[in-house]
């Protein structure tokens, strides 16, 4: 394969990564707008209804993990668990994690949502885009930053606001369905503190590695959490 052949490949893999997560965004702004996410509803049901109106916009998409929607404690729970299906509150949090495919690429993508006037979970729905403009700012000015580095940096911001992480790692690996597998013995593909290895770095074909950014800060004492993913270097 010749340096022009591999050039040309990374393109296409930047390229389907980034249009990826733009489908992303523009599917989770028409489920805002439409008011998909809202008390009253059970979280299987907006979870389908988005399901619903990915198909819509884009054709009948695949998602290469479980869609998640979770409210009030359920949004405590890490991603391996299956709490009861729940309706929303009136004075809720909610947040959605999806991770549609899109021309084989693999979007991950996460929002929170609040609802009535609780002023911490306000907080908290404010602070966690804040807190991953901040991780990403740092992985940006340390180019060799390991995962374990750039874990102990959310880790301190998310402390610093009043928040613990709610999961063991802070994001991983993403790129083609299905991509290189994660599993929680294999650290090199999480942003954790077993990840000794730099971030910026090919994998076992020989290609850049893209990471995902994903945030689940939690508050224990009032019994709610909040939920931020997507591209951490590309976009």
């Amino acid at each position: 394969m010749t340096d022009e052949t591999a050039d040309a490949q990374e393109t296409r893999r930047v390229e389907g990564l980034v249009a990826a997560q733009e489908k992303a965004v523009a599917l989770f702004a028409e489920v805002e707008r439409r008011g998909l996410v809202t008390p009253g509803r059970g979280e299987r049901e907006v979870s389908d209804l988005i399901r619903d109106l990915a198909n819509e916009m884009f054709g009948t998409t695949k998602h290469w993990h479980k869609r998640i929607i979770r409210s009030g404690p359920n949004t405590l729970r890490p991603y391996r668990d299956n709490p009861p299906d729940r309706v929303i509150g009136p004075d809720d949090i909610a947040f959605a994690d999806f991770g549609p495919i899109f021309e084989e690429y693999e979007a991950d993508f996460g929002r929170t949502y609040v609802f009535g006037d609780d002023p911490h979970k306000h907080r908290l729905c404010q602070d966690l885009p804040r807190i991953f403009d901040a991780g990403r700012a740092f992985f940006a000015a340390h180019p060799d930053i390991t995962g374990r580095q750039l874990y102990a940096e959310v880790e301190r911001l998310a402390t610093a606001a009043g928040w613990a992480v709610g999961i063991w790692h802070a994001g991983h690996l993403v790129g083609e369905f299905p991509h290189e597998t994660n599993d929680g013995a294999k650290a090199d593909s999480y942003i954790t503190p077993e990840n000794h290895t730099p971030l910026r770095r090919t994998d076992r074909a020989g290609r850049t590695c893209h990471w995902i950014l994903e945030l689940h800060l939690v508050d224990r004492e009032r019994d709610f959490g909040g939920f931020y993913e997507q591209l951490l270097d590309l976009a």
